[in-house]
């Protein structure tokens, strides 16, 4: 974990020489907290993405989410989301499914403003998701669009807890066990509406405090102990 680490710091050092200056730049300008950190003093960014398909190549980001925690207090006031304004029509299975039409899709921003935006919410943070190809891919492959390069960032992943504490029981589990709203279920968190970034986000959050709770007690482990 610790080379993992030293990748990262690396990683971000050298692109940041390299980086145009802009909301790249200036994200990579500001070091990731330290691995050894407690885990209740590192500050942690929630984030979701809705995204037209899961092929980061050939899709787009739909919308984006993502709230703050600090001192393993989820910070409501930090709550963000943002359609962005795609290219082409929407298909009607994916509207469906994330509720965002044409029309909405329309008044939504540019890409370009809205990952200024989250780069600045992300600077200094370890990001923390459900399922993390969907939110690095899809983050990685815009930035190289924009800046002509990919970020690094750490991160937690709320999926790979819970897979490595059921991997930890002799009883056997279901890859849907590991969906977040199932998750969540299994503590009794609110049901919240599915596909909304915000919405995704924040559940993320709850789910994420209360699996630290469950393992760790009132204990805050090194942020190295939970990193992707």
């Amino acid at each position: 974990m610790f080379s993992q680490w030293f990748g990262y710091e690396a990683k971000r050092k050298r692109l940041f020489d390299k980086a145009p200056a802009g909301p790249l730049k200036d994200y990579l300008s500001i070091p990731f907290p330290e691995p050894k950190t407690a885990l209740h003093n590192t500050p942690i960014l929630a984030l979701d993405f809705e995204t037209t398909g899961l092929n980061a190549k050939t899709d787009q980001i739909l919308s984006v989410g993502h709230i703050a925690i600090e001192s393993f207090e989820i910070l409501l006031s930090s709550a963000y989301h943002q359609v962005i304004h795609t290219q082409g029509d929407l298909k009607e299975e994916g509207v469906i499914i994330h509720q965002i039409t044409d029309d909405i899709k329309s008044r939504g921003q540019d890409v370009e403003q809205v990952i200024e935006k989250l780069l600045q919410a992300m600077a200094g943070k370890v990001v923390l998701v459900h399922f993390a190809q969907i939110e690095k891919n899809f983050l990685q492959y815009t930035c190289k669009k924009l800046y002509g390069m990919a970020p690094v960032f750490p991160i937690i992943d709320t999926l790979v807890l819970a897979r490595k504490r059921l991997d930890q029981r002799t009883a056997l589990y279901s890859p849907n066990d590991l969906r977040l709203f199932n998750l969540r279920e299994k503590y009794k968190l609110p049901r919240y509406k599915a596909h909304n970034a915000l919405s995704d986000a924040l559940a993320t959050a709850e789910l994420f405090l209360a699996e630290i709770e469950r393992k760790y007690d009132k204990k805050s482990p090194p942020l190295k102990s939970v990193l992707l």
